[in-house]
């Protein structure tokens, strides 16, 4: 390798993402069962701004300089002893929580990194989470489909919505409703999604949804409820809108609990994206190259650039994915 230090999004202390940093590290080394990637495309998510402000510290107090990134698309450089499945110069693509968020890993194989916000980063290479990149699937859609269209695969099995069901969509408009709305609409169901602007009304629209509300304007008797946005405090509303005996499924970290929903008469479900063999990376990239799953990208920003891409993740609410290529 050409240099022992590289670029990494880092925070250096809790704070808001304008705090972030681009900071030179040293290049991290693979152990036995890891592997090292040159990235070539990661993205921001919302677990990346909520752990940095601070969101999740009753679970986890971070150690820093802490390095962003979940997602990722990038190139085998090294493998460490014991590793058969990646050899060097492998394309590959996944979804990989840092090390220091390990509690909300898979406890069996669980999928961690350095954090793919960087130059370099090792992971764990005995995953599903993690696999090789499909010619077809180019490295930024690769890097923006692991959460969306793993997270849409589990609700869709999670959920079995029959057609004709009507289903109210909360969060409509982050990456995974935008990917989980086609869905809905070829599974029949009859779908209401949020919205906060006419472009995002549009948007939704245009990918399936019949109709399109405020946060303040839930339909009632509905058959389920989808929750991709709302903590503890905006349940009640959410399960109000539900008919009896109706469906909430939360992808809400922490999972919620059914007190939390204020009424005992609806089913209550928590599906996150773990990487496993149902929703990991061979099922994404199969249901990609299929042309059953799209994750639309937003913008793009260079890693140099990678401040100004969380800070637009956080405060414009783009209607699609913040790519960072590396």
């Amino acid at each position: 390798m050409a240099t022992d230090t590289m670029r990494a999004l880092v925070a250096t202390g809790y704070g808001d993402p304008e705090h972030l940093t681009i900071a030179e590290l040293a290049v991290p080394r693979p152990g036995p069962g890891q592997i090292l990637v040159k990235i070539a495309a990661s993205t921001i998510n919302p677990t990346d701004i909520r752990v940095v402000t601070g969101a999740f510290r009753d679970l986890v107090d971070l150690q820093f300089p802490y390095t962003l990134g979940n997602e990722f698309a990038g190139t085998v450089t090294e493998a460490g002893p014991d590793v058969t499945r990646f050899r060097a110069g492998d394309e590959i693509f996944g979804l990989a929580l840092p090390r220091q968020l390990s509690l909300a890993a898979d406890p069996v194989r669980p999928s961690l990194s350095t954090g793919a916000l960087a130059d370099y980063a090792v992971f764990e290479a005995d995953t599903p989470a993690l696999d090789h990149r499909p010619a077809a699937l180019g490295a930024e859609q690769a890097a923006s489909l692991m959460i969306a269209g793993g997270t849409t695969l589990t609700i869709m099995d999670t959920a079995k919505v029959r057609p004709g069901e009507s289903v109210l969509v909360i969060g409509a408009t982050g990456a995974v409703g935008l990917t989980l709305i086609p869905q809905l609409a070829a599974a029949g169901a009859e779908i209401t999604a949020t919205a906060r602007t006419a472009e995002a009304a549009e948007l939704l629209r245009s990918l399936g949804a019949r109709h399109t509300v405020g946060y303040d304007d839930y339909p009632s008797g509905v058959d389920v409820v989808l929750n991709l946005a709302l903590f503890a405090d905006g349940l009640p509303a959410a399960a109000h809108s539900l008919r009896p005996g109706g469906r909430l499924i939360s992808i809400i970290f922490p999972p919620p609990e059914p007190r939390q929903l204020e009424r005992d008469d609806v089913e209550l479900a928590f599906v996150m994206q773990t990487g496993d063999e149902t929703n990991g990376a061979r099922a994404v990239a199969e249901a990609a190259t299929a042309g059953r799953l799209s994750t639309p990208i937003a913008r793009r920003y260079s890693l140099d650039d990678g401040v100004e891409a969380a800070v637009d993740y956080a405060r414009r609410h783009p209607l699609g994915k913040i790519v960072v290529t590396v």
